[in-house]
């Protein structure tokens, strides 16, 4: 009976327990300075020179340092210096080696001149790569370097050191490193004086040397970069090109020491993940401590970081919105960010809901739970999340996707009038605005050209309409009419959907990947578009690999594809579709092949020009231009919706400044007070179990105690 209080007593005593049963972390980081939050794709490259996705930069973007940053809260994004003193100002010069003024005229301009200098100071994180010995030799270089060790931390003894302008130089040289295949070599390599014969120049030194052999770069010389003391280099671009300075702001052009790159490089190494693409290192404010891609990745505080102070402007709203409370104070707020795999989506959002992680986006599934939109299209918050505290932040994504027609095909393609009508009757019959509605829970903005909001040239309201797809009503954009759409195909020799000439009804094809939840959906809607305006559309679904191929090779009619923006410049979308980066002419980026010369002409003025509103009335005619022509249907801009907790503090979208980490800050008391509330374990159930177990058990045990006796006594 005793044993029995006692399990009474204990169900009582839990119940007043402070941490949740359901808590996945430690006690004793319960009241602690982390930043937990999730992540679903595993990263693949954390190697600066090879690093291109989402996913990566996420974690690259806080361990790196590139000589600039954007500002965290004015818009239009702004850059501002990161290690270095200023943001440079290029100087200019013609053929023969002559300055030029800045407003020269770009087809004098030979040369750009970038210089740039490092402030004082900033040091790495504390790696074995930087150890030395009493005499001042590496620790950690040898042939049994790797010997006996599993993972980084098995080297007991790590350094440090000041950055230095070599450290950005060999950087730069590793984009033309033959093995490290960087996205970026091909495109730099028309930029940077000297940067493709680098290339040539290694390529031939590493079929000379053994596959897993270190090459030394620093023994080749790169004509476009001039170290000027051991804080400042020049680097020189061919001709003019004014976005430099945005890929100043990536981490491609991020430090990597030379004794970083000797260490990973030696034997067994690369076997055992002990590499720059597995153990990032850097000067940021945090390092990677733990990495795990298939579980967990931790992000520490770096006990070298430089330091840097939580900004004191922004735009307007941010100090009601409580942005500016942290004004001028140190950075980084938070000690560890703890980033744990979630592969569902329900997992990621009941734990969201629990406050055991400090933000969440909203899958498909959660919307309705999450957000209710009125009657009026106004988005904002439940009840439920309302009651939680948590916060709801939006904004339109600098991405555009969209449907591209190959401009080679004899069908869709080419400039005449009758093609032209086909792309302009299509881009009508599909209706973007019903697509985002039941598609994407209303998140997303109907496209009106390639460029989305947040980019310089994007006009909202009637100055920036498609007028070939949209008519301006009651200061709004309406749709034109599917009547009007079955006109243009009849112009197109194409009356109720069939050819003039044979009878014959019309059929385009459609190449996509396939697959995916909702996928069958989206293209039954699809398929209904084009039967309104009596057009029939035939799906060719096939693997990623195969749909390339057939875009490389120009074997498509039809196909969906998407960008987002490298940096806000509306060079980086028009690209696209510049007929110099035609995919099957040249292998570029222009995956409809579409060429008109007077877009290319007015192109080729564009992409070099400051913002100005000589630069603005070029963006105009460019789209006015892509307007009639269709070679896209343009999509749509999607909306990023985004939950926090009431305790994770100065959260601001911001779609090309990635490292964001640094600024945020966490209330730990009141996470910790809401996780208690909100995880009580409930055990009345396990109270009235055990209480009918000891109803059951006590009458039983009593009896059997009696028998006992009685045989006794006899």
């Amino acid at each position: 009976m005793r044993k029995i209080c006692a399990c009474l007593s204990l169900v009582a005593l839990l119940t007043g327990c402070g941490q949740g049963w359901n808590d996945p972390y430690p006690v004793a980081d319960a009241e602690r300075n982390i930043l937990y939050t999730a992540f679903t794709d595993r990263p693949k490259h954390l190697d600066p020179a090879q690093s291109y996705t989402e996913d990566e930069i996420t974690f690259t973007a806080q361990i790196y340092e590139p000589p600039l940053q954007y500002h965290y809260l004015k818009r239009p994004y702004e850059l501002i210096p990161s290690t270095v003193e200023q943001v440079p100002v290029p100087r200019f010069y013609d053929a023969q080696g002559r300055e030029l003024p800045a407003e020269a005229p770009v087809e004098q301009i030979a040369e750009s001149v970038y210089e740039l200098k490092l402030k004082p100071g900033i040091r790495y994180q504390p790696h074995p790569a930087f150890a030395v010995d009493a005499g001042g030799q590496p620790l950690y270089l040898g042939k049994n370097a790797a010997e006996g060790r599993q993972a980084l931390g098995d080297f007991m003894q790590t350094g440090s050191r000041e950055l230095t302008a070599d450290d950005y130089i060999y950087q730069i040289k590793r984009l033309a490193h033959p093995r490290l295949h960087s996205p970026i070599f091909g495109m730099m390599a028309d930029k940077i004086v000297g940067l493709k014969e680098l290339g040539e120049a290694l390529g031939k030194a590493a079929k000379d040397l053994p596959a897993d052999a270190w090459l030394d770069l620093d023994a080749y010389p790169l004509a476009g970069i001039q170290k000027v003391d051991s804080q400042t280099w020049r680097i020189r671009l061919h001709g003019k090109y004014p976005q430099f300075l945005y890929w100043l702001a990536m981490p491609f052009f991020a430090p990597v020491p030379r004794e970083v790159d000797r260490f990973f490089a030696q034997l067994g190494m690369a076997a055992k993940n002990l590499s720059l693409d597995w153990w990032p290192v850097g000067t940021g404010p945090f390092m990677l401590s733990e990495n795990d891609p298939n579980r967990r990745m931790v992000l520490s505080r770096n006990p070298n970081f430089h330091g840097q102070a939580y900004p004191c402007e922004g735009e307007p709203g941010d100090r009601a919105a409580g942005l500016l409370e942290d004004c001028g104070k140190p950075l980084p707020f938070v000690e560890r960010a703890v980033f744990t795999r979630e592969k569902e989506a329900i997992p990621y959002w009941n734990k969201f809901l629990q406050g055991y992680y400090d933000a969440s986006g909203i899958s498909s599934d959660s919307f309705d739970q999450a957000v209710r939109v009125n009657v009026g299209g106004e988005v904002g918050l439940t009840d439920e999340m309302r009651d939680k505290g948590i916060r709801l932040l939006t904004s339109v994504k600098s991405s555009t996707f969209y449907m591209g027609f190959n401009m080679l095909d004899p069908v869709v393609g080419g400039l005449s009038p009758r093609s032209t009508k086909l792309r302009q009757a299509i881009s009508i019959a599909i209706d973007q605005e019903e697509f985002i509605s039941i598609f994407s829970n209303g998140r997303g903005i109907a496209a009106q050209g390639p460029l989305p909001p947040g980019i310089f040239g994007y006009e909202p309201g009637e100055a920036g309409i498609n007028s070939t797809v949209y008519d301006w009503v009651d200061g709004k954009p309406q749709r034109k009419s599917a009547e009007f759409a079955k006109k243009l195909l009849a112009e197109a020799g194409y009356p109720n959907g069939r050819d003039e000439k044979t009878g014959e009804p019309l059929v385009v094809n459609l190449d996509t990947t396939g697959g995916g939840m909702g996928e069958k959906s989206r293209l039954d809607w699809l398929t209904r578009q084009f039967a309104k305006i009596d057009v029939q559309l035939v799906i060719r679904s096939t693997d990623f690999n195969r749909f390339q191929d057939k875009i490389r090779k120009g074997n498509v009619q039809l196909y969906y594809l998407g960008w987002n923006a490298d940096y806000p410049d509306p060079e980086n979308f028009f690209f696209l579709l510049d007929g110099n980066e035609g995919k099957v002419a040249r292998g570029g980026e222009n995956a409809s092949n579409y060429a008109n010369p007077e877009f290319d002409r007015l192109f080729l003025r564009m992409k070099n020009m400051d913002n100005t509103p000589e630069r603005l009335a070029i963006v105009r005619q460019m789209n006015r231009i892509l307007h009639h022509d269709a070679p896209w249907v343009f999509g749509l801009h999607p909306k990023s919706y985004t939950l926090g907790h009431r305790w994770l503090k100065n959260r601001k979208p911001n779609d090309v400044g990635n490292n964001i980490l640094k600024y945020q800050r966490i209330d730990t008391a009141e996470r910790a007070a809401a996780r208690r509330a909100w995880n009580r374990p409930v055990l009345w159930p396990l109270g009235l179990g055990l209480l009918l177990v000891v109803l059951a058990v006590v009458p039983a045990a009593l009896g059997y105690r009696r028998r006992e006796q009685r045989a006794a006594l006899k």
